[in-house]
């Protein structure tokens, strides 16, 4: 792909909007409950939001530059805390906040974060500015 043919907002949306399709298929597929959907929604998108910015920041590129297995394993941490982190944020809200738009921001929040904050947890040196 030609990244250079659409600016990095663009393909960030494209991406986001490919993975929420995806992920609202898994949950369907699979009979996730309304409560939960936003769950599988944050855990599939999160290594868009990650990803993304890797693949296309050209003061990233180095990143690809690794083993295979540890990609993998970046993308598995990268999964795991953002299941774990918008699930964990339900489960806390689930009785507590009636309306599901706000249960859904805070899953959002807590689920993206903690994938992040694990990604980096393993590449600190990509987030470092370079001199």
């Amino acid at each position: 792909m030609d990244k250079d043919s659409l600016p990095q907002w663009a393909w960030l949306l494209l991406s986001l909007m490919a993975a929420a399709v995806f992920a609202n298929a898994i949950a369907l597929g699979f009979g996730v409950s309304e409560d939960w959907q936003i769950a599988v929604v944050v855990t599939v998108m999160s290594p868009v939001l990650i990803y993304v910015g890797v693949w296309y920041e050209e003061e990233r590129q180095h990143y690809w530059e690794q083993a295979r297995a540890k990609i993998v394993g970046d993308l598995l941490f990268l999964l795991t805390g953002a299941a774990i982190g918008s699930g964990i944020a339900i489960a806390l809200t689930l009785d507590l906040i009636g309306t599901r738009i706000v249960r859904d921001i805070i899953a959002m929040i807590g689920g993206f974060l903690a994938g992040w904050l694990l990604f980096w947890w393993r590449n600190p040196g990509l987030y470092r500015p370079t001199e």
